[in-house]
């Protein structure tokens, strides 16, 4: 296929500067501010969901708005660290061997979300036990706020031209400038869909009208579940990584095999969950 056959289905890339603001040699990227923004919007939300005693058990959250104006430090170390020192051992560690000094290179890309999640699920267990409340509860909180970085997050890497999907002659796929000459699918923004606004729906239907908060551990589950099952969708659009490429066949991709413990896990979380002493489930 070459895009001279199909001049109808090929949608423009944006032309959008990967830099937003230059002020001498720093630069404020839209990848950096993703992350900021989904940080802090995750805890405006967080401390949203603290201060409605009506969705917790017994009337009342097991920790303070306060505790979460501290884990904010703590959370911003966790995915930070976490997620590249992830990318590095499960997706390029032959390269950053051979070049060490390009770990510190942040700004160059290079962050895997499921070694930011490892991070970050560090950090609450380390914080929780510090101030001694339940680490489940904290999960439940972070997993539900953690689909504004998502969302932000997927919308950089679309501004980035990287992590574009397959090859596709779909009406709005479109070629990336460092994506060869072929239309892709824009994976990028289907992973904004199904991780950020999906899941975030999905929930806060579980926290408003179901009360799973009562339920301490049900909501992270249902986070790893549900963002399990939207990775693997999205892998099959996805370009999978050139250095890696596919494992088994044309499907087969290291974010999926990263993916099925989260259903595992998360499955087990959801049926192991119970009610607090005193709350409603």
């Amino acid at each position: 296929m070459i895009i001279s056959q199909f001049p109808a289905l090929v949608l423009t890339f944006p032309e959008i500067d990967p830099i937003l603001l230059q002020l001498g040699p720093l630069a404020v990227r839209w990848y950096g501010l993703a992350y900021v923004t989904g940080i802090l919007l995750g805890w405006w939300y967080a401390r949203r969901l603290v201060a409605n005693n009506s969705i917790w058990s017994e009337q009342k959250p097991p920790f303070r708005q306060i505790d979460l104006d501290d884990f904010l430090v703590w959370a911003a170390v966790g995915i930070v660290l976490g997620g590249r020192i992830g990318y590095i051992l499960f997706y390029d560690l032959a390269r950053y061997l051979d070049n060490p000094m390009e770990i510190l290179a942040v700004w160059r890309g290079g962050m895997s979300f499921h070694g930011g999640a490892l991070g970050t699920l560090v950090a609450m267990v380390l914080f929780s036990r510090s101030r001694g409340f339940s680490t489940l509860s904290l999960m439940d909180v972070i997993a539900t706020v953690s689909t504004f970085g998502l969302f932000f997050g997927r919308i950089a890497n679309f501004i980035n031209s990287e992590l574009w999907g397959r090859v596709s002659d779909v009406s709005w796929a479109m070629v990336f400038p460092n994506g060869g000459d072929l239309p892709r699918h824009p994976s990028q923004l289907y992973e904004a869909l199904l991780e950020g606004l999906v899941l975030f729906v999905i929930l806060r239907l579980l926290i408003f009208t179901g009360g799973k908060l009562a339920r301490p551990g049900y909501i992270a589950g249902a986070w790893i579940f549900f963002y399990g099952v939207s990775r693997i969708i999205v892998e099959f659009f996805r370009q999978p990584d050139a250095h890696i490429g596919y494992l088994a066949g044309d499907w087969l991709t290291m974010g999926m095999v990263l993916s099925v413990p989260m259903l595992l896990v998360g499955g087990y979380m959801m049926l192991r969950s119970q009610p607090v002493p005193g709350g409603s489930a």
